[in-house]
């Protein structure tokens, strides 16, 4: 019993590392599994968007047709009962050691068969990535006709993704392609990003190769994982890979994987004597780069280079958001050729417009508050305050109305600057909102609070530095007073949100006592008032700003929520004439 328990444990243990190591696990199955929210390939070469892993479509298939054909062979066969190759191909012109056997010619036959159609697809998209992948390898100083590894791996497609969560030209899983180099995090996934990738499997190959010493070994060790090899090697003690594979020390999986490479590479390196002819090589990817400010959306980069995101996506494949990721300062940028002296001037100019629509939610049965902002992604306040609600308590068949934005970015002209839109909107319609800093609080705070991005927060404040924000300052925040069903935001991304400082405390929200801001609705202003709004200037007071409009300054400080007459430079005061 003793024995038997120790035999299991070890054989836990043996399977466990190998799943841990291997690039592609051999569980992996083909998926239309999306990586990314957004996820998109080579669209623009025209490729569909699937992420598939086509070359494990008849994944099943191959594994019973290997088991049907009896013991493996190893070492070079006349291949009886299969095709033999095609005249003319000299098997000493290649760098990857070729063996045929009738495994081989198995994948041979598969490939001009029942699989062609896949593979003539396979060779399509091959010229997008093969003359870097190559150049990579030759720099490494391994076979170059490892290239076609990313074809047996993915099909060269770079957002192919697995079951086993393996993805990218080379199929790494997150482990493996952290431990070679590549950053996976919820904004950018390198596996994804070719030339990247492509790195990090030199790397991994080139320690493989120097750990068993034969090309064989170390592709089997690429999918089923070093340890595996490694105890297959000590088991049966033979580094020859087809005597391992005759043997149970490895997976049929990782047995299939070399000769289905081999065949791989015989047919990409041949396709005209194997019958793939009028073949429509896409043409490699040709791009600028430019370095983009971290939190930049991608619609606003599209808009400066006359592109579609879509296409940025395309040449950006790595990113999983439609935006460079936020904490970074900088974040290098492929955008199409010819660009990027279009997108460096234009990008100071591009003005976010956003507008919030209204959906109706009728309340169902047991929903709560909980559960129905849950459902939209949205805070309480904000779905108490869209409703003018006061209390959290919902009735079956309440109709909200549920908040939500769509943003577009415009070019200003030149010349044009943003207080020059909001000079030119309905001044009637325009409602300023002033957000006085607290102790502590950050723009990014005030974003999240507003649901505003922070560059176009400083843009509304003419703030160039986040540093210089300091405790007290007033941070204004441009709304419209349009109806519910489509209130339109003068500028900057924002949600009903913008209306409604964030707290669980709702009816401190109505006691203008205890609040040192002014709040998100102020008092409807008559119709024969005309609301501006006026910068503090160096010696300012509220006797000389009042006197300048023709208002009293109990009016001023009352429009302004102020608490006492101490004004700062730079501070903007809503301010109401007629």
């Amino acid at each position: 019993m003793k024995i038997l328990t120790v035999l299991l444990c070890r054989c836990c243990i043996v399977f466990l590392l190998a799943s841990l190591s291997a690039c592609s696990p051999h569980t992996k199955k083909s998926t239309l599994h999306q990586p990314g929210a957004d996820a998109t390939v080579i669209a623009s070469q025209g490729e569909d968007d699937s992420t598939a892993v086509e070359p494990e479509e008849t994944a099943q298939e191959e594994l019973e047709a290997l088991s049907r054909s009896g013991a493996w062979e190893f070492g070079a066969t006349s291949g009886q009962g299969s095709s033999p190759l095609p005249t003319g191909i000299d098997l000493s012109g290649y760098d990857f050691p070729i063996t045929i056997n009738k495994q081989v010619l198995y994948y041979l036959d598969l490939f001009q068969g029942k699989q062609k159609n896949n593979f003539s697809r396979w060779l399509a998209r091959s010229t997008l990535y093969l003359p870097k992948i190559q150049e990579e390898l030759k720099k490494a100083g391994l076979p170059q006709d490892l290239a076609y590894l990313a074809m047996i791996e993915s099909g060269f497609n770079p957002s192919a993704y697995s079951p086993a969560e393996a993805c990218g030209l080379w199929q790494f899983i997150a482990g493996t392609g952290r431990n070679n180099g590549l950053r996976i995090d919820s904004w950018v996934d390198e596996r994804r990003q070719p030339e990247k990738a492509t790195k990090a499997a030199t790397r991994y190959l080139s320690r493989l190769y120097a750990e068993f010493g034969d090309w064989h070994l170390a592709v089997a060790a690429y999918n089923g994982g070093e340890n595996r090899i490694e105890a297959a090697i000590k088991d049966y003690n033979t580094k020859d890979f087809w005597e391992i594979a005759e043997s149970e020390g490895i997976y049929l999986e990782t047995k299939r994987y070399v000769p289905k490479l081999i065949a791989a590479i015989l047919i990409a390196r041949n396709p005209e004597k194997f019958g793939f002819t009028d073949i429509q090589y896409l043409k490699p990817q040709q791009y600028d780069v430019i370095d983009i400010p971290g939190g930049v959306d991608l619609e606003a980069v599209a808009v400066t280079a006359n592109t579609s995101v879509k296409q940025l996506r395309t040449l950006n494949n790595e990113l999983q958001k439609n935006q460079t990721p936020p904490k970074q300062k900088n974040y290098t940028l492929r955008i199409p050729v010819g660009t990027k002296e279009l997108v460096a001037s234009n990008l100071n100019k591009i003005y976010p417009v956003s507008t919030i629509t209204y959906t109706t939610h009728t309340v169902k049965n047991n929903e709560t508050l909980t559960t129905i902002c849950a459902l939209y992604n949205i805070s309480k306040t904000t779905l108490l305050k869209a409703n003018n609600l006061r209390t959290a308590g919902l009735k079956k068949g309440l109709r909200l109305q549920i908040p939500s934005t769509s943003t577009k970015y415009v070019l200003l002209k030149d010349g044009e600057r943003p207080e020059d839109r909001l000079a030119k909107s309905d001044t009637d319609k325009r409602q300023m909102v002033l957000h006085q800093m607290k102790s502590g609080e950050t723009l990014s705070k005030l974003a999240k609070q507003y649901q505003v991005p922070v560059k176009t927060i400083m843009q509304w404040n003419k703030i160039t530095n986040l540093q210089q924000v300091k405790q007290g300052q007033q941070i204004v925040l441009h709304l419209d007073r349009s109806a519910p069903e489509a209130m339109t935001v003068i500028t900057g991304a924002t949600k009903v949100a913008a209306i409604a400082q964030e707290t669980d405390d709702i009816p401190m929200l109505e006691d203008s006592k205890k609040r040192s801001v002014a709040r998100a609705q102020p008092p409807a202003t008559p119709k024969s008032k005309q609301q501006t709004w006026y910068v503090v200037q160096n010696g300012d007071s509220l006797w000389t700003i009042s006197k300048k409009f023709q208002i009293s300054a109990q009016d001023l400080r009352q429009w302004n929520n102020l608490s006492d007459n101490n004004l700062q430079t730079g501070n903007k005061l809503i301010v109401k004439k007629g």
